[in-house]
């Protein structure tokens, strides 16, 4: 490391992420605080069709004050495969299971101030489940949209979608649909 840690403080424990403040010195000697949300992770999926169209949900994002459109994704519990957790929030979200899901990517979402590793997966061989999604109570007024691929890719290159994994993960599974490697 290029700096040593003067001290350390959880400043908060949530359902979602904790809170972290360290005190730091650089080498140069000067002292920083660093605010960190640590973070399970999360993953992803890209659920394409066999007719080529993806599947999307619009939910609702407090923070924003406004709908946006995804791919699903949800966080990791403690010690979870990620693939698994794509599956089952594939599943919870959408109502479709993935007879093949591949793996994508690995990013970090936000670097700067968070430490969450988000696992980007296509899913293909979509089976819709008989039973539906299986929403959690803040996901109730998500709404599940499918759009062709060629549609999803120009509403993620010309701005209409904002959302990072969304866009990135579009861009990585058309180009392993169109042959190309990662």
């Amino acid at each position: 490391m290029e700096f040593k840690r003067l001290s350390h403080e959880v400043f908060y424990t949530g359902r979602v992420f904790d809170l972290i403040v360290e005190r730091i010195e650089y080498p140069s000697g000067a002292q920083a605080v660093r605010e960190i949300a640590r973070h399970p992770g999360g993953a992803a999926t890209v659920p394409v069709t066999d007719d080529g169209h993806v599947l999307l949900v619009r939910q609702m994002r407090f923070p924003l004050g406004r709908y946006i459109t995804e791919i699903p994704a949800g966080k990791l519990s403690p010690g979870e495969d990620p693939a698994l957790a794509a599956a089952r929030e594939l599943a919870e979200e959408t109502g479709y299971d993935a007879r093949r899901l591949e793996k994508l990517a690995t990013i970090y979402t936000s670097p700067g101030f968070c430490d969450e590793q988000l696992h980007l997966y296509l899913g293909r061989g979509l089976v819709e489940r008989p039973e539906g999604p299986r929403r959690e109570e803040g996901e109730q007024s998500m709404t599940l949209e499918s759009v062709p691929l060629a549609e999803a890719l120009h509403n993620a290159l010309s701005g209409t979608y904002q959302d990072a994994k969304t866009i990135l993960g579009l861009l990585l599974a058309e180009r392993l649909l169109s042959g190309g490697s990662l």
